[in-house]
Parts: C-alpha cells; sequence; structure tokens
C-alpha cells in the first residue's frame, strides 16, 4: 500500500500541475452536457414548403391553411407550375412540394375522392421522411373533417364499431427527447474523459523518458497500473457527479432510481474504460498514436453504442459488435435507473459484463506492460 500511496501522490501532483489540462477535465465535459442536448433534438420542425395550387378553391385554401398553422412547416410561396415549385427543391430552398390539381374541391365533393402529389427533399432522409409523413397526417385530419362536415343531421346513420385506445407514455410523459438524451450524451463524456486520459499517461511518461526511471525501481507492473488506474477513476466520477448537478440544475432531471445503483454501476465502468485506455498506452509509442488508436475506437463506440440508433434495429453483424461496447451497456443503464427507476437486480446482466470487461482489460494491461526494453 505504501507503493501505491507513493504513485498516486506522484500521478496527482502531476495533473494539479497543469491547471489547463485540470480546468479541460472538469470545464468542457460540463459546457458540452449543457450545450449539446439543446442541439441535439429529434423533433423536425421548420419544413420549408412549397405548393403548386392549381384549383385555388376553397377547400384547397382550406388544406393549405391546416398545413402551415401546423407549426411543422414554413411556406415559401405559391408557383405556377411544378417545374418552378421544383426548382425550390433544387436550390435547397424547399423541403417538400405540395402540388394541388385541377378540380380538387369538384372531385371531393361529386366523387368523394381525389389524389395529391407530393415531391420531397430525400438527401436528408430522417428530415424527408418526419416531413412526409407530417404531411400525411395533416391530411388525413383534414379529410376526416370534411367527411364529418358531409354527415347530415337528419339523416339515420347505421352504427359501425368503434375502437377507441388510450395511450400512456411511461418513463417519459412529455416524450422530452432532453431526459432521453442527456443520459445518453453522460455516458459519453465520461467515456471519452477517462479513454483519452488513460490512453495518453503511460505514453506520456515514455515520451519524457521518465518510464525508464520507474523501471528501475522494485515497484510491481499491477502497483504501476494501479497508480495509474486510480487517479483517473477518480476524476471519473468527479465528471459524472458534475454532469449529474448539471442534468438536475439546467433540465431538472433527477434520477427515478437510486444513486448508489448508479454509482455503483458508473465504478465498475470507469474500471473497465480506464483499463481499456492505460491497454491502448501500453502498445503506443508516441501520444499521437494513442489519439488516432482512441479516436478510432471513441467513433466506434458513440455511434455504435445505442445514442442516436437503438442497438435492436441494427443488423445482426452491427449488434454483435454492439455487445461487445462496454458504452451501450453504460447507455442502457444510464437510462434504466433515471427513467425507469431500475434497481440491481434489473442491471446485475450489465454489471457482470462490464465488470468482466473490465478484469480481462487491466489484466491484459498488466501483462502487456513491459518494465524492460
Amino acid at each position: 500500500m505504501n507503493v501505491i500511496w507513493f504513485l498516486l501522490e506522484k500521478e496527482f501532483r502531476q495533473i494539479f500541475r497543469n491547471r489547463s489540462i485540470l480546468l479541460l477535465i472538469l470545464v468542457m465535459p460540463v459546457m458540452q452536457l449543457v450545450i449539446l442536448p439543446l442541439a441535439a433534438d429529434y423533433e423536425v420542425k421548420n419544413i420549408n414548403l412549397s405548393v403548386v395550387d392549381h384549383d385555388h378553391s376553397p377547400y384547397a385554401q382550406r388544406l393549405i391553411t391546416a398545413i402551415t398553422a401546423s407549426g411543422y412547416f414554413r411556406l415559401q410561396g405559391y408557383y405556377a407550375s411544378f417545374p418552378d415549385a421544383f426548382r425550390m427543391v433544387e436550390t435547397d430552398a424547399a423541403d417538400l412540394v405540395l402540388e394541388i390539381p385541377a378540380g380538387f374541391e369538384r372531385n371531393l365533393v361529386r366523387e368523394q375522392q381525389q389524389q395529391l402529389f407530393i415531391a420531397v427533399n430525400a438527401i436528408n432522409g430522417t428530415k424527408a421522411g418526419l416531413g412526409a409523413a407530417y404531411l400525411g397526417n395533416i391530411i388525413r385530419s383534414y379529410n376526416e373533417a370534411i367527411r364529418l362536415e358531409w354527415i347530415q343531421p337528419d339523416r339515420e346513420i347505421p352504427p359501425v364499431p368503434v375502437i377507441e385506445t388510450t395511450v400512456i407514455n411511461r418513463f417519459n410523459p412529455l416524450l422530452d427527447y432532453k431526459s432521453f438524451m442527456v443520459p445518453g450524451i453522460l455516458a459519453i463524456l465520461v467515456t471519452m474523459v477517462g479513454g483519452f486520459l488513460s490512453a495518453l499517461n503511460i505514453v506520456r511518461e515514455k515520451e519524457a523518458g521518465t518510464i525508464e526511471q520507474i523501471n528501475v525501481t522494485p515497484i510491481r507492473k499491477y502497483h504501476f497500473i494501479l497508480g495509474k488506474l486510480i487517479p483517473f477513476w477518480v476524476l471519473g466520477n468527479i465528471v459524472f457527479t458534475l454532469g449529474l448537478l448539471v442534468s438536475w440544475l439546467v433540465y431538472g432531471i433527477l434520477p427515478a432510481g437510486s444513486l448508489l445503483v448508479l454509482y455503483g454501476f458508473i465504478w465498475a465502468y470507469l474500471l473497465a474504460v480506464l483499463g481499456f485506455g492505460l491497454l491502448v498506452s501500453t502498445y503506443a509509442e508516441t501520444q499521437q498514436q494513442a489519439m488516432f488508436i482512441m479516436f478510432f475506437f471513441m467513433m466506434v463506440f458513440i455511434l455504435m453504442g445505442g445514442l442516436f440508433t437503438s442497438t435492436d434495429s441494427m443488423p445482426g453483424w452491427a449488434y454483435f459488435i454492439s455487445r461487445l461496447n462496454p458504452v451501450s451497456y453504460l447507455i442502457s443503464v444510464m437510462r434504466m435507473v433515471i427513467l425507469k427507476g431500475s434497481g440491481w437486480a434489473d442491471i446485475l446482466p450489465h454489471l457482470g459484463i462490464v465488470m468482466l470487461f473490465a478484469i480481462t482489460l487491466n489484466g491484459w494491461a498488466i501483462l502487456n506492460y513491459r518494465k524492460t526494453t
């Protein structure tokens, strides 16, 4: 313990000596957690719409008014022909084109049917899909409203079966995307801080030449790895605590579950991600190598961790890779505990896998560290 204590004293002195890095460790995650959830909005608004109205009837004008009053669409203008309107799509001034054919009101009243044409700019697939879905829902609501107006009060209408549904949103009643995104973003920030700092630690000693002074001492390899691991484990917990405070003060998000469960998993997870960073640091010869290796893995961790896309929706091979991604387990547990109020029994499978990651990666880092060259 005396050997580990001296190593910890050395590491903490190095950390606190460089105040700029300390500020980046503490200030950067807080600023990102404040800004990123405000920008990562799943709801698509301000969809630019061009209209080609060949009918100019009250029914057509009523449909256009219903679309613009929804709050999702911005009317870019009326055009006399479809090529004129589509030119706005080509110049990115419009996202959708709605063409109302001539005789729209006449066919709707006499024949009780009419087709509309919608052209969608599908370069941005998400915006195109949601915009077309929004427009389709508005048109269906407009259609239902017209049909209700045509029902004659003095005419006996045969009873029809009616199915009523009641929808209850559990765990996120208001469907607030911030409640869904903030825990995931916090998980990513903890991973990035812990992973990058630990990956650069040992290799920094190699570049500075101080690793040779440590190697000639009688300390064991696991003493050395523990001395590198524990300081960043403490900093990771501090970053996580600051993130929880920002989530509460800025977004009003309080964990529905126990903080002990949340911290218990974070303690195990930090051992895993720091062990991975130290493993990278034992292989790399320069800080540049360590940075590029960690950047590669961080991109995989973030994009295949379930933050933006559910892992269950991925192809089979991608789902298998996500099971080897420790970030996916942290994001899942964060949402389970903060939103659902899950307990130890619910997160136990995730905790077991993360502990396996921690033992494997730290053991590998200890075995790979060489005191002789």
